[in-house]
């Protein structure tokens, strides 16, 4: 038996290793081209914090509007059941050119397959990444995706909030109609995470990783106001590094170190920004919200039928230091993938019912520590950009969207300009 296990032994180990050569060698860089990331939708589980009814079940057909920030000729989808606590059932998908609202324009629907199969059953808590399509986009061009549910679905991941209405038609699968019939309108992208392009080589992705003021709250949709979207448009046709898309994983509330308006960023980091393909650089603006959620006065919010008195987030009070640690995390966790990473300061926040004196001061010591730390490859000082100068703990009045916290297009404007002139890396080598 020793003589058998002397002979098996280097057997085993020849066998190891020519299966690590063959996968080194199929994961090896493609010279022609690789997927990237053109869009993205942060996916995260209803809100439960707020007495807001649940959302209804939803059959029939999606058909979700977004806006790619670069154009090429092959496509992909993401899908994610990230939050489901069952299987998800898409029956078909289809994706083509938006001609208005749900028209779809003729002759570009695709229909999109996964492993050759129209349609796709996701399992709780998964993604599903589709087959290559053939379709010509070009950059800043909207693209309709359409999903026919065949069975009443839980809202149990979307995005609310979206830059564009989506519609929903039914019952039954319409996937492929020029337009839906007297669509319900609705203001969230569901499923839906990411659109990929195959790219030439030179091509890689910026990711705006943040909370609401990322994400583009207190604008119109349609508007593509947001800073990444601002972005997008200033620095299409622009050729310093080869192209660039930029793509936003913002949430409305969303926080460093806890859960509640979507996963932590810390928990959310290897879903929203690690499973992008093709990311080099990271914007990160994150943690107003630690700051402001645990001092809401709850029982100032105007919410129609609703009276709040206690503050449920009044345990979670973070330190300046709990921020710098999370803040230093990402960096860290970005870097360990040769993601360059870029950090905005905190903006100014007086005025909202969350300020006071106390988190006036975190604020200001984490951006002192922002602007002085050695962990980023750069900053990006929207606070200095934003801010009053004659006050400044507020936003200035020109770029003020009128709740003293979220700008309005003229200062995501103004934000996306200050991105503009970041040194972004160029492609991993």
């Amino acid at each position: 038996m020793l003589a058998t296990m002397r002979i098996a032994f280097p057997v085993l180990l020849l066998s190891f290793a020519f299966g690590s050569s063959v996968q080194l060698q199929a994961a090896a860089a493609d010279p022609e081209g690789h997927w990237v990331s053109v869009w993205t939708a942060s996916q995260y589980a209803p809100l439960k914090f707020l007495p807001f009814p649940s959302e209804t079940p939803i059959t029939g057909t999606l058909r979700m509007v977004v806006r790619p920030s670069l154009g090429g000729e092959r496509i992909r989808l993401r899908l994610s059941n990230t939050y489901g606590t069952t299987a998800l059932q898409a029956g078909a998908v289809h994706i083509a050119l938006t001609d208005s609202e749900s028209k779809i324009v003729p002759g570009t629907d695709r229909a999109v397959t996964f492993g050759g199969s129209p349609a796709i059953t996701i399992p709780a808590g998964a993604p599903a990444v589709s087959d290559p399509v053939d379709l010509s986009v070009k950059a800043l061009a909207e693209l309709s995706v359409s999903i026919y549910l065949p069975s009443q679905t839980e809202i149990s991941t979307w995005h609310r909030g979206a830059q564009h209405d989506s519609y929903l038609a039914g019952p039954g699968d319409m996937t492929s109609s020029l337009e839906l019939p007297h669509p319900e309108t609705k203001h969230a992208w569901y499923f839906l995470s990411a659109i990929e392009m195959w790219e030439p080589p030179t091509t890689t992705a910026v990711v705006a990783f943040g909370d609401s003021i990322t994400e583009g709250s207190n604008n119109l949709p349609k508007s593509y106001a947001d800073y990444p979207d601002q972005l997008s448009e200033r620095m299409a046709g622009r050729d310093r590094h080869g192209s660039m898309a930029f793509v936003n994983e913002g949430i409305g509330g969303n926080r460093i170190l806890h859960d509640g308006a979507g996963a932590s960023a810390l928990a959310r980091f290897d879903t929203d920004v690690l499973s992008n393909p093709g990311v080099s650089n990271l914007i990160v603006l994150e943690g107003i919200n630690d700051i402001g959620f645990p001092r809401i006065r709850m029982a100032e919010l105007k919410i129609p039928n609703v009276t709040l008195k206690e503050n449920i987030f009044a345990s979670q009070k973070v330190s300046s230091d709990q921020m710098v640690q999370g803040l230093q995390q990402i960096a860290t966790r970005a870097h360990d993938h040769r993601i360059r990473v870029f950090c905005g300061t905190l903006m100014p926040f007086e005025g909202t019912n969350s300020y006071d004196a106390e988190g006036e001061a975190i604020r200001q010591s984490v951006n002192t520590w922002i602007r002085s730390s050695t962990v980023f490859d750069g900053v990006v000082d929207f606070d200095a950009l934003v801010r009053d100068p004659d006050h400044p703990s507020r936003l200035r009045s020109a770029y003020d969207s009128g709740d003293h916290i979220h700008p309005n297009p003229d200062g995501y404007k103004a934000m996306a300009d200050l991105a503009s002139k970041l040194s972004f890396a160029t492609p991993k080598q």
